[in-house]
Order: structure tokens, then sequence, then C-alpha cells
């Protein structure tokens, strides 16, 4: 097995220590959820930036942006503009100091919109946690040369997130991501030169790549590739503006100007890596463009014999069809396609399923696991670049841990302050409430882990994530914390209505395939158009008609978000 992987679990083992030793230190509430509003510029800076960098940025974006090519920074833009965006919220949202979003949503809109916005929350943050397991079982699969299974993979990652986070807490948190930040920030801007020239440089991946790959918006995006651009940048933006565990962060630092200092420093951590991620995904695509075309041709065949849709005699002719179809559509060049046919033994013939699996094994690399692909490229060079390469992994193992943990601490934030202690047990103690917590961080762990067992692809799972999030919580919260004139019945539609559009229109895909474009593909836009615009604009306009429709707060209910200036 490879050396590497001892290494990332020796450093995973040195910070379960850590905190472990921490965790006896957590008694009260306040340093479960908030860290006992303790934590200064450099803590926030590197917490913050482990809080959006996750799998979202090394699993599902630079399976993107291998795919994709260039375009792909699309996807991580929107929350670029949304961190400049929050900068000016960040010393209102500490001074308010509470624990989560949903206290902001009963201060204007009551008590049923904390409850719904705090199920919308928990849905969607389940989501994030099962892909960073999912993610987790790529990355230890990679590292060890497949001595470790995907899925037993993604079991150890999520064993180490559930311990690491039921242990102590936002105590825990916090300070992991701070190595885990530093060694993320300085590995991604190692690595991208150095992959940049084992690629041969911007001309040999222009040969390599697809024209599609250095478009604005790839023809990849669907029917109407500028609406799917704007709906990635939407999608997330509006989870970044409203996300609960940046607002946790927020109420966790020491002063409110060491929170919006901190915001600062995050947004630009956040442009290099989300973008040095990409440059090295896009070059790593053009080292391996053939081995990842084989995955998809391959991935393409099987599914259709899994589905009976073929028959074993019928797979040789149709993956035959499926390279000339590269071909046409200019995704391979002739020289690629010849390649690609020698390394999959055409010659010989495809017999059956089992050498279809065989092949698939021995001779393809998956987009998604691209970085890590990379990260060992670079380490099996030798020398410094063994360090680079090793980093890089760790890198890897460190988004994936620090944001299941803020993804997984959040939700049961949730449960513990708008559910348990808000409707079940108001006159609970704090040691009750920790240890509760710790219960339900656990309990809500298992059922993540339960999805991602099931789950097919980390990047449709991240976008419907983004979505229902941004799209039922954002607009009310921001509304809450900037518009006076938002009325408690606006909120409510605005979060329940942009909710139940989205996950309406995600099972619309399965209910009648025929609407979908592609035609057939769950995963597909309904008549081509990105589910968060029918959901985004209904929550939206729901807010601002119903709001207008109703009678306008009064002071006293603005007093808390909006004091008078003395």
């Amino acid at each position: 097995m490879n050396w590497y992987l001892y290494l990332i679990l020796a450093y995973l083992f040195i910070l379960m220590g850590f905190n472990f030793y921490r965790s006896f230190k957590v008694k009260t509430q306040d340093e479960m959820m908030v860290a006992g509003r303790s934590l200064s510029t450099r803590v926030m800076v590197f917490t913050l930036i482990c809080t959006w960098i996750g799998s979202g940025t090394f699993i599902a974006g630079a399976e993107y942006a291998a795919k994709a090519g260039w375009s792909s920074l699309w996807l991580p833009a929107g929350a670029w503009i949304g961190i400049i965006l929050i900068y000016f919220l960040a010393e209102k949202i500490r001074t308010f100091g509470k624990y989560t979003i949903g206290d902001i949503l009963e201060v204007r809109y009551g008590k049923f919109a904390r409850l719904f916005g705090a199920f919308a929350l928990i849905i969607s943050f389940t989501a994030i946690v099962s892909y960073q397991f999912r993610a987790g079982g790529y990355i230890l699969n990679v590292v060890s040369k497949g001595a470790i299974s995907v899925e037993l993979g993604q079991t150890i990652t999520a064993a180490f997130v559930i311990l690491f986070t039921a242990a102590a807490g936002m105590v825990a948190v916090a300070y992991t991501d701070l190595p885990n930040g530093i060694i993320i920030l300085s590995a991604s801007i190692l690595a991208a030169p150095v992959m940049y020239f084992l690629a041969g440089g911007w001309e040999t991946s222009v040969q390599a790549l697809p024209q599609e790959h250095f478009a604005v918006f790839n023809k990849d995006f669907g029917a109407y590739p500028l609406l799917k651009a704007g709906s990635y940048f939407l999608a997330t933006m509006f989870l970044l503006l409203g996300v609960q565990s940046m607002y946790q962060k927020f109420y966790s630092a020491r002063t409110p100007k060491d929170a919006k200092q901190a915001v600062a420093l995050w947004v630009v951590g956040t442009i290099v890596v989300e973008t040095v991620v990409v440059v090295i995904a896009v070059f790593a695509a053009s080292y391996y463009w053939e081995p990842i075309k084989e995955f998809e041709l391959l991935s393409r065949v099987k599914a259709k014999v899994v589905a009976q849709e073929l028959s074993e005699a019928d797979i040789q002719p149709t993956l035959e069809n499926y390279i000339n179809q590269e071909l046409l559509n200019g995704n391979i060049n002739t020289v690629q396609k010849i390649r690609i046919e020698n390394d999959l033994n055409l010659s010989e013939g495809i017999q059956n399923s089992e050498q279809l699996n065989q092949l698939m094994k021995e001779k393809t690399i998956d987009p998604a696991s691209i970085v890590l692909v990379a990260a060992q490229t670079i380490a099996d060079r030798g020398g410094a670049l063994v360090i680079i390469g090793v980093l890089l992994l760790a890198a890897a193992v460190a988004v994936v841990i620090s944001t299941g943990m803020n993804y997984l601490l959040s939700p049961t934030t949730n449960i513990m302050r708008d559910v348990y202690q808000r409707f079940i047990k108001p006159d609970a103690t704090q040691k009750n409430m920790v240890v509760v917590q710790k219960v339900m961080i656990v309990i809500l762990g298992l059922i993540a882990f339960y999805f991602a067992t099931n789950l097919t692809s980390v990047l449709e799972m991240s976008y419907f994530a983004y979505t229902i999030y941004g799209v039922s919580i954002t607009p009310a919260l921001l509304a809450a914390l900037a518009w006076k004139r938002a009325t408690r019945l606006g909120g409510l539609v605005s979060i329940v209505g942009g909710a139940l559009i989205t996950i309406f229109l995600k099972l619309a895909g399965y209910i009648w395939p025929s609407i979908m474009v592609p035609v057939g593909d769950p995963n597909g836009d309904p008549w081509g158009i990105p589910l968060i615009y029918p959901a985004l604009l209904f929550s939206i306009l729901s807010l601002v008609i119903f709001s207008y429709l109703s009678k306008a707060p009064s002071a006293k209910e603005l007093e808390e978000l909006f004091p008078k200036k003395s």
C-alpha cells in the first residue's frame, strides 16, 4: 500500500488526539456551538476558507474543470461575489451574536419561519456532508492505488468526521481548520505551476483538449449554455450569502472587528485556492485526456449494460460508435481516437461485461479524481516534488474532513436551537444541550453516510444542495438583515415556496423524464431551464409581493436587528 496513505492517516490521528484533548474543555452551549466566541482573526480566516473550500472544489469543481475547461470558473465565481457582499454584513452578524440563522429568521419572521428554515437547512447540509464522505472514498481509493475501495474509503472518512465533530464541536472545527487551511492554501499554490509544466504548458493543452474547453460558455453546459453558466454562478453565490456555517464562524469571532477583517482576507484566500484548483484540473486533464475519455465512454456503455438496454454482444460495436461520435463532435482528435482504440484493445474485441469492468479499473481515470491523480503524478516525479504532491493529497483529505465537520455541526446546531430548545425542552441545561447535540451529530452523520452509499455524482448532488439552500434560505435571510419592509408572511412564503419548487423540479426528472434536457436524464434540466431560475424567481418575488400585501413590521419588531443610533 502507498506510503502516502500512512502519512495522511498519521496526520488525521494527530488531529484526532488534539480534538479529544480539547473535548474535555467543552462544557457549555457557547463552547460547543460557537467556540466560546473567542476566535481571533487568524483562526477565523483559515476556518472560513475551510468552511467553503471542500469536495465541492477539489472533487466536483475539479471534475467540472476536467470536463468543461476554463468555463468551469463560473461555478466558484459566484462565491467570490458573495464573499465581497457579505463583507458589509459581517460586523452586524457578529453584533447580533446568536447561534444559528434560525435566530435571525425568528426575530423577523416568527417561529414557523425558523422551523421551516431549519428543515431546509438540515436537508441541504446533510446532502453536503454525504458527498464529503463520498469524496473521501475517492481520495483514499486513489491514494492507496485501489487497495482501499471507494466504499471502505467513505466509511473511514465518515468515522473521522463524525468522531472529530462529536468530540468538541466548534472548538474542534475551528482549530482543525487552522492547520488544514494552511495546507490547502500552500499545497494548491505550489502544485499549480508544477502541473502546468508537467503537462507541457499552454500550447500542448490547446492541442490535447477540445476547443470548447477554452470557451466562455461550454456547449456541455446544456441546451442554453449562458443560462447554465448563470445557474452555477447564482447557486454558489446564494449558498455562500446564506450559509449557516459561515454565520456560526462570525458568531464565534472574538469581536465584530475580527469578523470583518477575517472576511477581507477570506475572499483573497478563496479566489486563490479555487482558481489554482481549476488550473491544476485543466492541465492534468490535458495530460490524461485519453484515459478520461475512456472512463466516460466505458461508463456510458456499462450503464446501458446494467440497465439491460444493451446485450454483451453489442458492447463492442456500441463502444466503437461512441468513439466515432466523440471524434465528430470534436471532443477527441484522430490521433487520440487511435490511441483510445489501441488502449482498449478494440482490435481483439470486448466480449463481455467482465472485460468491460476490468478495462475501467486498469485503463481509465475518473475526472472526479483528477486533482488526486495530479498530486500522485507530481509526487511520483521524486525529489522535492514528492513534498508538493503529498501536500496536495493531504489538502484533498483536509478539505473533506474540514468541510464535513463544518456542515455536520451546523445542522445539529439547528436541531438543538431551533427545534429541541425552542419547542421540546426550553429549560434544557448546558450539560444536557452538549450531550444531546453530540448524539445528534452521530445520528445525522449516519444518515449522511447512508446517502453517500447511494450517491452517483458529487457534482450533481452539490449543485442540488447549493440550489435548495440558496433559494429557500438566502433571500429571506438577507432581507431580514437589510430590508426593513420584509414581513413575516413574505419571509415564510419565500422560505417554504423556494424549497418546495426546488424539490418538485428535481423530482420531475424522475416522474416525467421526457421534459428533461438531455431527454431522460434526471440530472438534466426541465425543458432545458436550470431549476434555480424558477425557484429563485418565486422565492424573491413572493418575498417582495407578500411583504407589501401584509402589514409592515413595527419598530419594536425591528429594533433587535436595526437598533436606533444613539
